[in-house]
């Protein structure tokens, strides 16, 4: 017997990729960084144009400009970098995100949060919002995963994003765009 949820679930993720060194192609860049609503890309940075940029009509004309200037320069501040000595390429990327369920009242309720690092394709260090500590598949994160377990405000600071600061911004976004994103993406089956 298998309960499945009869609430709509939503998602806001973010997704960051970094390389370890510039490739030189057309379109791949060193840093890269998005926003995806219900697996609609919503806005945009890389490290070539260095400005965080909409990717729906409606965030730009609901969010303040502000918003995006403030974007930016977290991005410009702290991309996820590799070293720069490392002369093979390597890929690192972090996703983190919420999942909502619209609750019978119309209000969306938090379901679950999503914040992990995978290395080169593979899985490297998640969070378990559960239990609040951090997981690892593999044996290279196990020492990253004991220093990140032993610092309680990291902990309490990633939970109460998941579980707050994102459902907030996943509840404004979804209200700005409800009525394009009632529709689904191109592309999609």
């Amino acid at each position: 017997f298998t309960f499945n949820s009869c609430f709509t679930t939503h998602s806001l993720h973010y997704i960051y990729t970094a390389l370890s060194r510039d490739l030189g192609l057309p379109g791949i860049h060193k840093f890269t960084a998005m926003g995806m609503l219900d697996n609609r890309m919503i806005d945009y940075f890389d490290s070539e144009n260095k400005e965080k940029v909409p990717k729906q009509t409606w965030m730009k004309d609901r969010l303040d400009p502000e918003y995006w200037v403030k974007g930016t320069q977290s991005q410009i501040i702290s991309p996820p970098g590799l070293s720069s000595l490392v002369t093979d390429l390597h890929v690192l990327q972090w996703m983190h995100g919420c999942e909502g369920e619209v609750q019978p009242d119309g209000n969306m309720m938090f379901y679950r949060g999503m914040d992990r690092y995978s290395y080169d394709g593979t899985d490297f260090l998640s969070f378990d919002d559960t239990h609040s500590v951090w997981v690892t598949p593999v044996k290279a994160a196990e020492e990253t995963k004991r220093k990140w377990d032993d610092v309680p405000v990291l902990k309490d600071y990633t939970k109460g994003y998941l579980e707050n600061e994102c459902m907030q911004w996943l509840n404004k976004f979804w209200s700005y765009g409800m009525t394009q994103l009632k529709t689904p993406p191109l592309g999609s089956a």
